[in-house]
């Protein structure tokens, strides 16, 4: 039996570490506010897990922001990474900021969500999809 794919993650400092255990289903560009200004850069990446597929090592503690009712937004306490994506409507999901793997460039968004907010001087040159809102 082949073994799943597994690669490793974490935040700026190492305090959060992370494995996981699969490819993810889904990968965008979200060019929302909130993401705008949780990163402090006018379009994020982020891939989507099932929840039981991303591993949190010993000793990493994930603090979270309640951005609205139902999303929480997952960093590291010690230095501000940010890290992780979740809605508590769908428990079952997790997404991951790519740019917190150890070896990001193994991943890569197939399409924007929220180009609503786009930054006009960031200027989209790739054929991906596109929302004005989310993909629904």
């Amino acid at each position: 039996m082949d073994k799943p794919e597994t690669d490793s993650g974490g935040c700026l400092c190492g305090a959060v570490r992370y494995t996981i255990r699969s490819k993810p289903f889904a990968a965008d560009y979200c060019h929302c506010r909130r993401c705008q200004r949780v990163t402090g850069a006018p379009v994020s990446a982020w891939m989507d897990f099932k929840a039981p597929q991303v591993e949190w090592l010993d000793n990493s503690t994930l603090a979270e922001y309640e951005s609205t009712s139902d999303i929480r937004r997952g960093f590291c306490s010690k230095c501000g990474s940010t890290l992780t994506f979740r809605s508590v409507s769908h428990p079952q999901y997790l997404s991951l900021a790519i740019t917190s793997l150890d070896n990001p460039e193994k991943y890569h968004p197939d399409y924007h969500i929220y180009t609503s907010a786009q930054m006009p001087w960031h200027i989209i040159e790739d054929e991906y999809p596109r929302y004005t809102e989310g993909k629904t």
